[in-house]
């Protein structure tokens, strides 16, 4: 090594160690890149990064800049970014990630999936950035899905343009803008031809994280942005002209159905504890079996688990129910569990297994799809459990009535309700949707009391409530003697009339009234 290169490597690494000291930047952040990928950060062709701190040194004639969000550019008099070009030598002595492509530009696709996203406003788009000399490409799920002959439902894409050159330039176009917020993360979404909106990213690096949010920093270099990426199944690349970029062989994992982290399974987890579950929903989605799973990989997630803790209940219940009603949601329900997820789920930390294996075995008789919560509400001993599940994910409205009507009524199948008539009369209760009703027969395996019920055509009930105003019946009371004669309605298989019903009005209100002996409140002392 020249005496010049000794001076760079140790200037590198002082103005490393003096930024994340500064900044309390976890070392691991820096090593989720790899040893080549510090390296490239001072090598990008533009780079933007916010300036926090900005270390600015003449190293060969050129600058370098490091700083961290928030984020501003620092441009050079042509408004450009003129990072530090080291040496091939000394980013070689770096060293690179393991299991890298050297050419990640390996192979085309040219398939139907593949053709079947050119609209004419994907087209326009694509000539816009070609125009301004900037590249774009479609990134992550839609690569994947069209590797495997999927017809994706929305495109991503990715660009070497920074937000500022990408709203300069559709303003030059008169191109409208929308959905601003995006911005902070790097993300424009033009809509053109006023017909469809894409999202388009500036490639990016993750320079802090928090396990949930990052501090990102603009690049130009594809690596180092599929570097950030989760699974190597989604660190693909798609040119429009059919190229596929992978530079971490997730092709290769695709068609093997192997589902594995890009690079360090405990540090791309720490970046981003959601990651959790996305693994277990890729692998839903991905894998031939239930259980070919790496030891590494969910020794990882088991070490992480308790990050799951930090993440919001709504994007733990989206990923949750992908998870439950996709392939192999029982096996995998259970393998999360062995991993100690559950408490972080807001099931209890000892679930009801037993139940839920049941129903799994069962529901595969009733026609698909079924409500997700129906599985969770299995996993639960009680009301208190269903509240405190509903706390944690933020269930909706049905979701936390409909868990709290199974974990409730369960019990009473076959022994207070038997026939058909029974549950006819339970969608008659106050505290009872019809829906609830049938899912409730679904959870209990009665298939042919279901397909009745859901065939069942509900009469109209005779009688509303201004029918009671006469007897002098208000408020609260007038609920509950209605709910009494839809009751003696159903019991006579629904042929009561109202002037029959009426007739039981007055013996209803009498049982309504207090019971001879009842003690009346205390007075409150004067």
């Amino acid at each position: 090594m020249c005496y010049n290169q000794l001076c760079i490597t140790l200037f590198l690494s002082i103005i490393f160690t003096i930024f994340v000291k500064h900044k309390q930047l976890p070392l691991r952040s820096l090593q989720m890149h790899g040893a080549r990928a510090i390296g490239r950060i001072y090598n990008l062709q533009r780079a933007t990064f916010g300036i926090a701190s900005t270390f600015s040194t003449r190293i060969c004639g050129a600058k370098t800049f490091v700083s961290t969000l928030p984020m501003t550019s620092t441009t050079s008099s042509s408004g450009r970014t003129t990072p530090t070009k080291l040496s091939p030598e000394l980013v070689a002595q770096l060293g690179k990630p393991p299991k890298m492509r050297d050419n990640p530009a390996f192979t085309r696709v040219d398939s139907d999936e593949f053709r079947s996203i050119f609209t004419p406003e994907l087209e326009a788009l694509v000539a816009l950035f070609k125009k301004y000399n900037y590249e774009l490409r479609i990134a992550g799920g839609a690569v994947r899905d069209i590797l495997m002959k999927i017809q994706p439902k929305d495109i991503d894409l990715a660009t070497t343009a920074t937000p500022d050159e990408m709203k300069e330039m559709f303003n030059k176009e008169e191109v409208r803008m929308i959905n601003a917020k995006g911005e902070k993360h790097g993300t424009i979404t033009p809509r053109i031809n006023n017909k469809e909106n894409f999202e388009v990213t500036t490639l990016r690096i993750d320079v802090r994280t928090d396990g949930r949010h990052a501090d990102v920093a603009f690049t130009t270099d594809w690596q180092l942005d599929a570097n950030r990426r989760d699974l190597t199944i989604n660190s693909m690349f798609l040119g429009f002209d059919g190229t596929v970029y992978d530079y971490f062989y997730g092709y290769n994992d695709l068609q093997q159905h192997r589902i594995v982290f890009v690079g360090d399974a405990d540090v791309r987890l720490k970046e981003d504890y959601l990651r959790t579950l996305r693994y277990f929903r890729f692998y839903g989605r991905i894998a031939e079996n239930a259980h070919s799973h790496e030891k590494d990989i969910l020794e990882a997630i088991k070490a992480n688990g308790d990050g799951l803790a930090r993440i919001s209940g709504e994007r733990i219940w989206s990923e949750l129910q992908k998870i439950l009603v996709g392939n192999y949601g029982r096996e995998l329900l259970l393998e999360m569990h062995n991993c100690s997820l559950s408490k972080y789920c807001g099931l209890p930390a000892q679930p009801n297994l037993k139940e839920f294996d049941r129903l799994c075995a069962d529901l595969d008789t009733f026609e698909k799809p079924h409500y997700p919560i129906l599985f969770m509400a299995a996993l639960l001993h009680n009301v208190e459990e269903a509240a405190s599940l509903h706390e944690r994910l933020k269930l909706s409205a049905f979701e936390r009535d409909l868990a709290l009507f199974i974990v409730q009524q369960r019990a009473r199948v076959d022994d207070e309700y038997k026939s058909l008539l029974d549950y006819q009369k339970l969608c008659l209760q106050p505290y009872a949707k019809r829906e609830y009703v049938e899912q409730l027969l679904k959870y209990s395996n009665k298939e042919e009391l279901y397909s009745q019920l859901k065939a069942w055509k509900t009469p109209s009930f005779p009688l509303n409530g201004n029918a009671l105003k006469s007897f002098g019946l208000t408020g609260k009371k007038v609920g509950l003697v209605l709910s009494e004669l839809r009751l003696l309605w159903a019991d006579s298989n629904f042929q009561l009339g109202s002037d029959e019903l009426m007739e039981q009005v007055p013996d209803l209100i009498k049982q309504l009234q207090s019971p001879p002996g009842t003690p009346k409140k205390k007075q409150r002392t004067q």
